[in-house]
């Protein structure tokens, strides 16, 4: 063997004892790591392909119901006729959109929608295509199925509003849940689930929500659903029974169709609701749907407000029905009797103010019932300057004025009862004479809701009893007995009587619209809120009827009322945006709905509340 062929040798030997000696290194570190997997970690991993075998799935809880007193629904669940889409299962997505659209409308940008879905998630999930669809589109669609492809018809539960406008403020809507809502609960990341955004609807929601079940299926490795394993079942949500009757609703709603308006009727010894009505309003399956933009800024920019609950969030001075709080203040310090009598030349003086009556002529000498009946302002201006801001404050607060009662619905208002704190604290001056006299007529600083007037009427009526409004009715629930808040009887009997002139003594404010019937009476007090100041020369040259200004410049009218006069059930608060005068406006409404209740007595539903009654 020649020298270099030994050479060769030993380089090629060398070379194979590295080589062979780094593949045994290999093998040593693949056999350790499989020992590793294997064995060392075999339990972490059994794990994890376990959970890629099985998958848990959410199921979603049936929303729980909203019915009125009766059980007729005002908020339920229906069955939701959907369509979805499966592109693996299409031979063009684009294809098949297009023969769906011969059915359904589907809008650039919802085509837009599904073709970026279909890019994003795997080919064999379903892509939402439409949902509340009618039974007639859906039956159609399942009718021709076999030419969609990849069509698939499916079937949930969507929200529902049957009573649709006239519970719309009270029950309010859902909707689908915003990033900023997310809590971590898992419900909420579901793509159909949706939660209470305004109303009942949301004050309520978690109740309304129920609980998520789940259900575990084995899968493959592509994720397809194989089988089943094991299933719990979710639990619907709570059912709420509201105070409300819907006849009755529907009946007020009907009566104040054309107006701006804000209507409470409750009973003036339990609390409960049985009205609250806002018109204009809207239909909250809009909300539920998916709301048009045209929609919704037709909604906004709508003069009448039909967005707004008027009965609870609107805040109005509450004009002359705020003078029995006056009266009761005055006649409880015995600064007042019953028989006294003040003289009104229709103009009052306080410093060089000049203030006027609503009577250009003057109601001449005047007592509290007489006051009461007519509306004289100058009686109340006088008798406002002899009681102090402070007593009508205190008075005020006892009948609810500026009190926020919680009783479940949204954007609740909380009014103005002015006293010197008060405007220190807001206007950062002193009280004076001249805000006196405004508040003694019910002007001024002082705002008050619909929902506060009826429950300042319910308690002049029902002897003084601290009754609080609530809208839930609770089974079994122990009615007890509201405490007193404090009025001699006699003195609630002369204001009563002032109420009771109102209706029906000839010169009372709304004698032309008393009660129809001869088997009872009604009574209540007008009230019209000034909107626009009047000025010394319109005063000179004739002040300016309401039917001649522009809609935003009428009077606000209110008025609240009860039925019957003797042993009195329901109370009733009214106020007509810009509808003119109390007496012609809102007096007739009121006097229309107590007549409606009234005349239902024989009704086995009114009977219902009958065990209440005094």
């Amino acid at each position: 063997m020649q020298p270099s062929d030994k050479n060769k040798l030993k380089i090629y030997t060398r070379r194979a004892t590295l080589l062979s000696g780094g593949m045994m290194l290999l093998s040593a570190a693949l056999i350790g790591r499989m020992y590793y997997l294997q064995v060392t970690n075999r339990s972490q991993y059994e794990l994890l392909a376990e959970q890629n075998r099985i998958s848990m799935r959410l199921l979603t809880p049936k929303r729980g119901e909203i019915i009125d007193r009766y059980g007729r629904p005002l908020a339920t669940s229906i069955t939701d006729y959907r369509v979805n889409v499966i592109p693996e299962e299409t031979e063009s997505l684009q294809k098949t959109l297009k023969a769906l659209s011969q059915y359904i409308h589907i809008s650039a940008r919802e085509n837009d929608r599904i073709v970026k879905a279909a890019k994003r998630q795997r080919s064999f999930l379903p892509i939402s295509v439409a949902n509340n669809l009618d039974w007639k589109t859906f039956s159609k669609i399942n009718v021709n199925m076999p030419e969609l492809a990849g069509i698939q018809p499916d079937m949930g539960t969507t929200r529902y509003y049957p009573q649709k406008e006239l519970a719309a403020h009270l029950v309010g809507y859902v909707g689908s849940v915003n990033k900023e809502e997310l809590n971590g609960d898992p419900l909420l990341e579901s793509p159909e689930f949706k939660i209470g955004k305004n109303g009942i609807e949301k004050v309520f929601d978690e109740k309304l929500r129920g609980k998520a079940g789940n259900s575990k299926v084995e899968v493959n490795v592509l994720g397809r659903v194989i089988r089943e394993l094991s299933r719990q079942d979710s639990i619907p949500g709570d059912t709420s029974r509201l105070t409300i009757d819907i006849d009755l609703q529907k009946f007020v709603a009907n009566r104040v169709r054309d107006e701006s308006a804000g209507i409470v009727v409750m009973n003036v010894h339990t609390g409960e609701i049985l009205s609250i009505a806002s018109t204009p309003s809207f239909d909250p399956n809009d909300f539920n749907n998916g709301i048009s933009q045209k929609k919704w800024d037709s909604l906004r920019g709508d003069i009448r407000k039909p967005l707004l609950n008027k009965a609870v969030s609107g805040q109005y001075s509450p004009g002359s029905t705020f003078k029995m709080i006056v009266a009761l203040a005055a006649l409880e310090a015995g600064i007042i009797e019953a028989d006294e009598e003040k003289n009104c030349s229709s103009e009052f003086k306080i410093g060089n103010r000049v203030a006027h009556c609503w009577n250009k002529n003057g109601h001449g000498n005047i007592n509290v019932v007489q006051a009461l009946a007519q509306s004289c302002d100058v009686f109340f201006y006088d008798l406002a300057l002899e009681v102090g801001i402070d007593k009508i404050h205190s008075m005020a607060a006892r009948f609810g004025i500026g009190n926020r009662f919680n009783i479940g619905i949204m954007s609740e208002a909380r009014g103005i009862n002015p006293n010197n704190d008060w405007k220190i604290g807001s206007q950062g001056s002193r009280w004076q004479g001249g805000d006196t006299i405004n508040v003694g007529i019910g002007q001024g600083f002082v705002s008050t809701t619909a929902l506060q007037l009826a429950v300042m009427c319910s308690r002049l009526v029902n002897g003084g009893k601290a009754v609080k409004p609530k809208i839930f009715l609770e089974k079994d629930a122990v009615i007890n007995t509201p405490e007193d808040i404090g009025i001699l009887p006699e003195n609630l009997r002369i204001v009563l009587q002032g109420m009771d002139d109102v209706y029906n003594n000839p010169r009372g404010t709304a004698f032309p619209f008393r009660s129809r019937s001869k088997d009872y009476k009604i009574g209540g007090k007008t009230g019209t809120t000034q909107v626009t100041g009047i000025s010394i020369a319109e005063r000179k040259a004739g002040v300016i009827k309401n039917d001649k200004k522009e809609w935003i410049e009428r009077d606000h009218a209110i008025f609240v009322g009860f039925g019957p006069l003797v042993a009195p059930k329901y109370a009733i608060s009214v106020l007509v945006e810009h509808g003119g005068g109390g007496s012609t406006t809102a007096s007739p409404i009121a006097r229309d709905i107590l007549e409606y209740i009234l005349d239902q007595k024989s009704n086995d539903k009114i009977k219902v509340d009958q065990e209440y009654l005094v």
